[in-house]
């Protein structure tokens, strides 16, 4: 049976809220927490090294802290084009990607400043496969690509193995999507091996033993194929993590597993914001909110409605509004903050209810809200040990210790 841990993707030191509900999640007794170097550009880590140290002792060192490292991003970017890291998958115009030892060493000099820690228990190599997707984008031979990349990897594995000896981790693993890939998919990512390779490079490195951990990877009620991966780690006595536990894909689509309300406030804002812009100075405003409201249906999922506010709305909302009176912009912009808040509400239901619609066959006889369904899977898999979930509000650490207290009953009952 596994538990619940807490998952720091988009969480940021900056959002008071996201402050209270890692708190909330230590004094709950949350047992591990889950980030990255790249999350917020580093802020995830600030935020949990600001937490930990506001709670007692005796909290503190019961929590376990994983990081992970490999994205060139943000700030990793800008120093990267000044002076270039070794080793670098240049997959995108903003994603750029390297496991290099050198690289490691200073990402990990960072997490730790960052979390005001001398020492993590975890650390992880983030999504190493994308040395091996920009082969098969370039057209290369699959095979011939990952011989290369498990060497990449195992000199990772030396790194790690360097650090576990300098006593700044207890341990190491990798977090890889292509864990959850079928095994005849070529972006699959075959993994018995790297336990040998762990071996090799605690040998390497003067270890006795190597300190090999924790795999982590995607599982859901809808995407089970990496419950193989798992079988297998726990099978080698490996920690499994499982995320995404709320974000399933399907025919290369994305959907939210959770249920959300019906805006009842949504047509009141609608209807406020249109009567303000009904005239010829505000007619492009007026057309995008009535265009909004035509398409509001047609979001695949959340995720996608908030990549396509920041990119596509707010900027026609600032082009429409850039010749308006000071006075007028503060009011106006009070009704359209009012109606962006429902808009993203009536999203959601909205995608929840294709969510039921499209997921029928794997929420059948899923009789409780789709989310409670989708973690109970979950919790119920022996070979899953965490399950990371991200709460970023108080009331959502509420609900998923709520929902541990009663599954652990359920459990004690049966």
């Amino acid at each position: 049976m596994s538990t619940f841990a807490f998952g720091t993707y988009r969480v940021t030191d900056e959002n008071p809220l996201h402050i209270e509900a890692l708190k909330e999640a230590v004094y709950a007794g949350i047992e591990l927490i889950d980030t990255s170097t790249n999350y917020t550009d580093g802020g995830a880590e600030r935020a949990i090294g600001k937490v930990l140290r506001s709670v007692p002792d005796e909290i503190r060192d019961k929590i376990k802290i994983v990081s992970k490292y490999g994205y060139i991003q943000g700030s990793n970017m800008l120093a990267h084009k000044e002076m270039p890291f070794e080793d670098v998958v240049e997959f995108s115009e903003h994603c750029y990607h390297s496991i290099a030892k050198s690289f490691l060493k200073k990402q990990l000099d960072a997490s730790l400043q960052r979390l005001q820690m001398s020492k993590l228990d975890c650390y992880l190599i983030h999504n190493p496969e994308y040395f091996l997707l920009d082969a098969l984008n370039k057209g290369k031979n699959r095979d011939e690509v990952l011989d290369e990349m498990y060497q990449r990897i195992y000199e990772a594995f030396v790194g790690l193995e360097e650090e576990v000896k300098e006593g700044r981790i207890s341990s190491y693993g990798i977090s890889s999507n292509s864990f959850a890939k079928a095994e005849d998919d070529l972006e699959f990512l075959p993994y018995e091996s790297l336990l040998t390779l762990a071996q090799n490079a605690a040998d390497e490195a003067g270890n006795r033993q190597h300190s090999f951990t924790t795999v982590q990877l995607p599982i859901n009620k809808v995407e089970k194929e990496g419950l193989k991966c798992a079988a297998w780690a726990k099978k080698n006595g490996l920690r499994v993590l499982a995320n995404r536990p709320l974000n399933a894909q399907k025919n290369k689509l994305m959907h939210r597993l959770a249920d959300y309300d019906e805006s009842r406030e949504y047509y009141t804002c609608l209807n406020e914001l249109l009567q303000a812009c009904d005239n010829d100075l505000l007619k492009p405003l007026y057309n995008l909110i009535e265009q909004m409201d035509e398409n509001k249906h047609r979001f695949g999922w959340i995720g996608e409605y908030d990549t396509f506010l920041h990119s596509q709305i707010i900027p026609h909302i600032r082009e429409a509004l850039k010749n308006l009176e000071p006075d007028s912009l503060d009011e106006l912009l009070r009704f359209v903050d009012l109606f962006l808040q429902e808009y993203r509400t009536m999203v959601a239901y909205e995608c929840s209810k294709r969510v039921r619609s499209e997921l029928k066959e794997e929420f059948q006889g899923c009789h409780k809200k789709t989310q409670v369904c989708a973690l109970e899977f979950l919790y119920k898999q022996d070979v899953i040990d965490y399950i990371l979930v991200g709460m970023r509000k108080p009331s959502y650490v509420q609900e998923v210790m709520a929902l541990k207290d009663e599954l652990n009953n359920n459990f004690m009952t049966c």
